[in-house]
């Protein structure tokens, strides 16, 4: 395994970090096919046994259950020095906006509570999940703020957002002498590019760490054409992502198999490879063991720029999918 720094922070991660989302009590929250709390603990040993150090989950993943199992899993397999966590909160509730709680307690209420359900005193990441067009940005800036003086954080980080929301939000950030975002989780894989029109340049330009979500586009990058996973199957939220460009990105993933079989490696590690060429450190889910080895064998594969090429050329632009095509009808006034 390799390491990095997390942008301008002290935190050393893995270039492999592990996304948590497939973790959790499978009869709660939104998805059925999550794996169960021995499983999950198999599979965080056997990343850990392979030097991953960083994790990454959500109050919001299987009702909380996936912080739960991720927690006691680190707690009983590592030391806490030797571990990254990232968990995340969501935007304000409407019954949270109608009591008039405002952006401070919302954020001091969420992360009391994943401390909660991980059995911690801290992490080492606090995630804004995605912006919340209703609470007014100067509360969240100052609530996260908080919550590092408080010592319940180390650093803060920023998911589904745009350059422009990421850049008003450390500038106000800098001006007012509060903590800054030091990383961003955004939606990017090889067949998923658009954070390389301004999201990308300008986390370079600031020095703030990419760890990029859906590496794998849910599977579609690790797959044959034909193959098929539970996932898969039962996954309507990646469904909307990824449908209606199915017949482009087909094009790219037939690529990935060729490349794949001429440099006899996995699917997996082709499209790791390619991304670990752009981002810091990629979230790439598991829900079985070889799903780490493959991620974990990415890390040591060099491509050449031919092949990179040959992997981005028929790549055409995508409208926005999933939160962030929520988030541009949100701005433009048309909540969802």
């Amino acid at each position: 395994m390799k390491y990095t720094k997390l942008g301008k922070s002290e935190l050393n991660v893995s270039r492999i970090c592990m996304g948590c989302m497939g973790f959790g009590n499978a009869s709660e929250g939104q998805h059925s096919w999550t794996v169960d709390e021995e499983q999950t603990r198999q599979i965080i040993k056997h990343g850990l046994d392979m030097g991953i150090n960083f994790y990454d989950t959500a109050i919001v993943y299987q009702n909380g259950t996936s912080e739960q199992y991720v927690g006691r899993a680190l707690r009983d397999f590592a030391k806490r020095d030797d571990y990254v966590i990232a968990t995340k909160f969501t935007p304000r509730t409407q019954e949270e906006i109608d009591s008039n709680i405002r952006g401070q307690r919302h954020i001091e209420n969420y992360l009391d509570q994943s401390l909660k359900n991980l059995g911690m005193d801290y992490v080492d990441l606090y995630i804004y999940h995605m912006w919340d067009y209703h609470t007014p940005m100067e509360e969240i800036m100052d609530g996260l703020h908080r919550a590092v003086k408080s010592g319940k954080t180390r650093y803060i980080g920023i998911s589904n957002c745009f350059a422009w929301q990421l850049a008003k939000a450390n500038f106000f950030a800098r001006e007012n002498g509060l903590t800054e975002f030091i990383s961003i989780q955004g939606h990017y894989n090889l067949i998923a590019r658009e954070e390389e029109r301004e999201m990308v340049p300008f986390c370079r330009d600031q020095n703030i760490a990419l760890t990029p979500y859906s590496a794998l586009a849910s599977g579609r990058l690790s797959r044959r054409p034909g193959e098929s996973t539970k996932r898969f199957e039962e996954d309507s939220y990646a469904h909307f992502k990824y449908d209606s460009t199915a017949e482009a990105d087909g094009k790219i993933i037939k690529r990935v198999e060729e490349l794949s079989e001429k440099r006899g490696v996995s699917m997996t590690e082709i499209s790791l490879a390619w991304l670990l060429t752009k981002a810091d450190s990629p979230v790439v889910g598991a829900t079985k063991l070889s799903h780490v080895d493959g991620a974990v064998k990415a890390v040591e594969l060099e491509l050449t720029e031919d092949e990179i090429n040959y992997l981005e050329e028929l790549y055409v632009p995508h409208a926005l999918a999933g939160v962030m095509a929520q988030n541009g009808k949100q701005k433009a006034g048309n909540v969802v």
